[in-house]
């Protein structure tokens, strides 16, 4: 099963097991659920669950995790369990910027049960402090030839943003799960990358009478210069700063993309193009003509102006770290080994980076496994992430 989410206009928001609770849970909902972990939620009150133990714990686990996220960064892959004895979800938290694109997978295994994907956008009012940009799933388990189930979101602005995963209740399984990031818009000249950009937005101009409003991609003179999304030719009128230039608007995302300094044009006005068509060539026309050829490449939005274009065709080339851990500990029970340090790093409520003590006799349980660590839950509540060389099985 293969399923693609898009960023949803406007946001889901709904109350909590508390009045002021996070969007997630379903006490007090008036409209129409918007996910299927919505959905799963309003049956599990339609059915009287929610004044049931378990089903309270479930309502109360989707809130609590968005609340006390794991503060990771991108890209990640993780392995983790889930089990039919405790009502659980996992969150975690991450930046992304204005132009970047999330892409998830997630594929299960296990019983015959569902797990909800949301990603939520979150926010500094106390009355709403998450907003539901997007949801996938459910995700079933299949066999490992089954495609993942897929989670595609552009940011709408830069910030902080929340994953959360949670299966249904009384089943037990695993997961894998590996999030990343892409930019949106396509690397605006052919065969160059990330090293051409030499110039950035917002540096000095002029002796700081003006700001630069985009990038500069360096390149031989002729190179194409490419398409960045599919849209419409504005215009190629030429003016006094950017000499050769094509307006481009790319209008999915309500703004217009601005080639500068081209050598000659490829594109006339009112025409349809496609991501990764040519556009023009690099040169050094207009302002530029004492500096070697390259593109001068903008972002307009309005009300907003020029943005920084880098965020939308930066590419990151990093791969997740593969999981080196002993994935057989999953879902058992464990301690520490002997010598094995006494402290260690976890996410407490509010996602602050924290230490906390663990003696060699505490008891805990190995929910997941990413690179080389262990995502650990203590009995008294706490959890965090420990080296997989400082975990050994309980005796």
């Amino acid at each position: 099963m293969r399923i693609q989410s898009v960023l949803v206009a406007g946001v889901t928001l709904v109350s909590g097991l508390a009045a002021c609770g996070p969007a997630g849970s379903l006490r007090g909902l008036r409209s129409e659920p918007r996910s299927a972990h919505e959905r799963y939620a309003r049956s599990l009150r339609d059915a009287g669950l929610d004044s049931t133990a378990m089903g309270r714990e479930w309502l109360a686990a989707g809130d609590s995790a968005l609340r006390s996220p794991y503060q990771v960064t991108l890209p990640r892959r993780e392995i983790g369990v889930y089990s039919r004895d405790e009502a659980r979800a996992v969150a975690y938290s991450f930046p992304l910027r204005a132009g970047e694109r999330l892409r998830v997978e997630l594929r299960a295994e296990g019983e015959a049960s569902r797990l909800y994907l949301d990603l939520f956008e979150v926010g500094t009012d106390s009355l709403r402090p998450f907003d539901h940009l997007a949801s996938a799933g459910p995700a079933t388990p299949a066999d490992s030839a089954a495609p993942a189930l897929t989670l595609d979101v552009e940011a709408p602005r830069t910030g902080m943003f929340a994953l959360r995963l949670q299966p249904e209740l009384l089943r037990r399984g695993r997961f894998e799960l590996s999030f990343r990031v892409e930019p949106t818009l396509a690397f605006p000249v052919s065969g160059r990358s990330n090293a051409a950009i030499q110039s950035l937005f917002g540096v000095d101009r002029d002796g700081g009478r003006r700001a630069h409003h985009g990038i500069d991609i360096f390149a031989p003179r002729g190179t194409p210069a490419l398409a960045g999304a599919d849209g419409v030719v504005r215009s190629i009128d030429p003016n006094p700063l950017g000499g050769n230039v094509v307006w481009l608007a790319d209008e999915r995302r309500s703004q217009v993309l601005y080639y500068a300094h081209l050598d000659r044009h490829n594109v006339v006005a009112g025409q349809r193009v496609r991501r990764g068509d040519t556009v023009g060539f690099v040169g050094n026309t207009g302002n530029a003509r004492t500096t070697p050829p390259h593109l001068h490449f903008g972002i307009y939005r309005r009300p907003e102006g020029p943005i920084d274009p880098l965020p939308f065709v930066w590419e990151v080339r990093d791969a997740a770290l593969a999981v080196t851990a002993d994935t057989a500990l999953l879902g058992r029970r464990a301690t520490l080994r002997r010598g094995a340090p006494s402290r260690f790093a976890l996410t407490p409520g509010g996602g602050t980076a924290a230490t906390g003590a663990l003696r060699p006799a505490d008891s805990l349980r190995v929910m997941g496994a990413a690179a080389g660590t262990y995502r650990v839950q203590l009995d008294d509540g706490r959890s965090g992430y420990l080296p997989a060389g400082s975990v050994r099985a309980a005796q």
